[in-house]
């Protein structure tokens, strides 16, 4: 697949170390803001770059760190393998801070998306990193203790599977309610729908039991995510 808007980039991480990411650029880069897009657990791959696409056709800034350091996959076995070894307070406050940071230098507002494990980053990534300007949320939570609401001072928007086989409709409430308890803007979406359901690369027979893409609840979680960021980004 091409991707005609971007081209990988290295940029500082807080301390110093280089992380490499996929950067999207929009036809005009002048004034537009920026949104960090962080993966699924399969890596930096085409869907994800695909994303990155997206927002810059959307007239965004996209960057997309590369949290498995070059290693992506399509198998489940090894996906699990590769979540295991990252470090999710490391990705968190170094390469997506990073990468937020990169953007900053060039966009006044930058926003974070994520998801599956990339949605349990952008709720790690709102606790820790005070640059970010808004957080879109899909499908993906980290342990709740983690989450440290007090902290959240920008809007949220998540969209969550009704019907997900991995993260639980009851813990959605559980951290609705945690959010909102703490007087973080907020909007939930719940979608009568399976996990993945924004990735279209989660239909037919390669697709992993339990995701499934559904694009008629994907374009309207996209339709309410550009609102949102329209109106959260953009000076």
């Amino acid at each position: 697949m091409k991707h005609p808007h971007g081209s990988m980039i290295t940029y500082k991480r807080p301390d110093g170390q280089q992380v490499r990411g996929y950067l999207a650029e929009p036809e005009k880069s002048q004034g537009a803001p920026g949104i960090v897009v962080i993966q699924e657990w399969w890596g930096l791959n085409d869907q994800i770059r695909g994303v990155a696409d997206r927002l810059a056709l959307a007239g965004y800034r996209a960057l997309v760190p590369d949290l498995f350091r070059g290693k992506s996959t399509v198998e489940e076995q090894e996906a699990h393998h590769l979540l295991d070894g990252l470090n999710f307070g490391d990705a968190a406050t170094q390469d997506i801070r990073g990468a937020v940071q990169y953007l900053k230098e060039r966009s006044a507002k930058v926003g974070v998306t994520g998801f599956c494990m990339g949605g349990a980053l952008t709720l790690l990534t709102l606790c820790n990193v005070p640059e970010a300007s808004a957080g879109a949320v899909w499908y993906g939570f980290p342990p709740l203790e983690y989450v440290d609401a007090s902290k959240i001072k920008v809007p949220v928007l998540g969209h969550w599977a009704t019907q997900d086989a991995f993260f639980a409709a009851e813990t959605v409430d559980a951290l609705e309610k945690k959010l909102q308890d703490a007087n973080v803007d907020l909007k939930f979406h719940r979608y009568l729908a399976h996990h993945a359901f924004a990735n279209e690369t989660a239909a037919g027979p390669s697709r992993i039991a339990g995701t499934q893409f559904d694009p008629v609840w994907s374009q309207q979680a996209w339709d309410r995510t550009l609102t949102f960021f329209g109106r959260t980004l953009w000076e």
